[in-house]
């Protein structure tokens, strides 16, 4: 299963409860003794890929410390309506605080996931790698991150920070693929840092600029028709790792995987993914 960071959880629990709590739940405060306690359960409403039930017990560890978990369904496990991911034990206006957060953050992660498990399964039994990209929500980007290898699919760079990407406008700004692999092998030596290098090409023209080139990791070919990426992979003849990206979805990614390319970048992992349908209910004695 995918880790995560645990200080990078806390502090969004603690930003996120504040956003949402300020001075205090009044609603909750009025109509609810201190003391209270009560039994929920959390509900499937939809059929997907579950994600986000470590991140709930420890939103409700954060708010009430004696809470207790009884988890029916792990992160990763398929769901279907009707399903109980877990119930919870909990100081009732600790549950109500806790709530929202809990369902906004696993619908979104859940729906990441069970995108995710679909574009795997196109793929299965292809020697191919399905990548995220950073096209991510702010702030929450390890979380989503950490749904799409929960969902079966792999990331990659984390940021701007942990790998070299030369792409197209670099390479416009910079005056020619040739140039900036050389300027990015020179920064790399000189801030003493070892980061795997990927290069976008538009046409075979460019691509044979790089391969004269080389001093990449991988070559990425941007919004290439299935034939011409086919001629393009075979060209490369696996000198370098080889991407497609660009306008990947469900129903063109086999196709893409089936033209020999290691990795298919996919935006749509995040940015198009839908909600997974989660309630959570307060059981009545």
């Amino acid at each position: 299963m995918a880790s995560l960071d645990n200080t990078l959880l806390q502090q969004l629990i603690i930003d996120a409860l504040h956003e949402d709590i300020h001075e205090g739940d009044h609603t909750s405060l009025a109509c609810i003794p201190a003391d209270d306690r009560s039994n929920a359960k959390l509900l499937v409403k939809s059929e997907g890929v579950i994600a986000g039930v470590a991140i709930a017990e420890a939103i409700f560890k954060h708010v009430d410390p004696t809470a207790t978990l009884d988890i029916k369904i792990q992160d990763g496990e398929d769901v279907k309506y009707g399903d109980v991911a877990f119930y919870v034990e909990c100081n009732s206006q600790a549950l109500l605080k806790a709530e929202r957060l809990i369902l906004n953050t696993m619908q979104r992660l859940s729906g990441i996931a069970t995108l995710s498990s679909r574009f795997a399964f196109e793929v299965e039994g292809l020697p191919v790698k399905i990548l995220d990209t950073r096209k991510t929500t702010p702030l929450i980007r390890f979380l989503e991150k950490w749904a799409v290898k929960v969902g079966g699919c792999e990331n990659y760079r984390i940021g701007l920070y942990d790998w070299i990407m030369i792409k197209d406008n670099h390479v416009d700004a910079c005056g020619s693929h040739t140039e900036a692999i050389s300027k990015v092998h020179e920064y790399l030596k000189n801030n003493n840092l070892d980061l795997g290098i990927t290069v976008e090409v538009r046409n075979l023209v460019e691509l044979q600029e790089v391969l004269n080139k080389g001093g990449v990791t991988r070559i990425m070919f941007d919004n290439f028709e299935l034939p011409i990426l086919a001629e393009a992979v075979a060209h490369v003849d696996g000198r370098f790792e080889t991407e497609a990206s660009g306008g990947i979805t469900l129903q063109s990614v086999r196709k893409v995987a089936m033209t020999g390319v290691d990795y298919v970048s996919a935006g749509a992992l995040t940015h198009s993914a839908g909600c997974l349908d989660l309630s959570l209910k307060v059981i009545k004695d």
